[in-house]
């Protein structure tokens, strides 16, 4: 799933091809629903719009659009959302068309799992309810050290389970949540209670650090990302332990470790970042043969 890096790489290519474009016309590609159902009102209230900016909440990219609308878009599992020349032959699994005013670029939204959305909001106040109903945290980028202290001192899950939990942090997936653990030097099952103050600290500014690397390499291209105007990403190249089972880690030359937490996959070094000395009440957490 596209995580925070690879949403923020799709806002800042999408920001120079779209802003102050308008929209011609817009069709439906497909008959297939995507997780939101896309209203058939839509196209006629969105041609003429013009996009006067493009932002970022989560893993949710939102146009403002110049009648104070906006579109709100979720690339699930397997999204795409690219600015194309009108010339390129249409990609399977293509669901949305966005004709753009200068007659020679699409905006194009393709998705083949159909985990994604495209939704049109009103206004500010039902985007607004829109992300509180989601239960969105805060982004990681504007974690208040003391706040963040007390909500991983509140919790007995696991500190990987707390990091994938949007409502406590907003962005953040599988690929960031094992990496920045490697660079905070924690084993995912450490419970949140456990962590010491100066653990948590280290884990806040971990986070931020491999998301700000991850963004300056456009994300990681490892199934179908690709930026908004079609490039693909390179943070895969710097991967520490993320899908890199049985390789050594890049600090010690230990076999990288692999587990699975409710259901998620989770990579460590079981050198760096040692298994909690207490023993955890886990039902769903298991080892797997290295």
């Amino acid at each position: 799933m596209p995580e925070l890096p690879e949403v923020e790489t799709i806002v800042r290519d999408l920001r120079p091809l779209l802003v102050g474009r308008r929209f011609v016309s817009v069709r439906q590609a497909s008959k297939h629903r995507l997780r939101r159902a896309w209203d058939k009102a839509w196209p006629a209230l969105l041609a003429g719009r013009t996009v006067e900016a493009i932002s970022r909440r989560g893993k949710w990219i939102v146009l403002h659009l110049d009648d104070g609308s906006f579109l709100v878009v979720h690339l699930g599992m397997t999204g795409q959302f690219t600015v194309v020349a009108s010339s390129t032959p249409p990609p399977d699994h293509l669901h949305l068309v966005f004709n753009l005013d200068d007659g020679v670029h699409q905006l194009r939204f393709r998705d083949i799992r159909r985990f994604g959305s495209v939704t049109r909001l009103t206004g500010q106040a039902e985007l607004e309810e829109f992300f509180a109903a989601s239960g969105l945290g805060p982004e990681p980028f504007d974690l208040n050290a003391k706040a963040w202290r007390q909500s991983l001192a509140g919790t007995t899950r696991p500190i990987k389970s707390v990091l994938l939990d949007q409502c406590v942090v907003a962005g953040v997936g599988n690929i960031y949540a094992d990496e920045a653990l490697f660079v905070a030097v924690l084993h995912p099952l450490r419970r949140g209670c456990d962590l010491t103050p100066a653990e948590a600290d280290r884990l806040r500014k971990a986070i931020v650090k491999v998301l700000t690397t991850a963004i300056e390499k456009r994300g990681s291209s490892i199934r179908n990302y690709i930026g908004g105007s079609g490039l693909a990403g390179g943070y895969q190249e710097e991967f520490r332990v993320y899908s890199r089972k049985g390789q050594p880690c890049p600090r010690c030359g230990t076999p990288i470790a692999h587990l699975r937490l409710s259901g998620r996959s989770a990579h460590y070094c079981p050198k760096c970042q040692p298994k909690p000395r207490a023993r955890t009440r886990i039902s769903k957490a298991r080892h797997e043969k290295e």
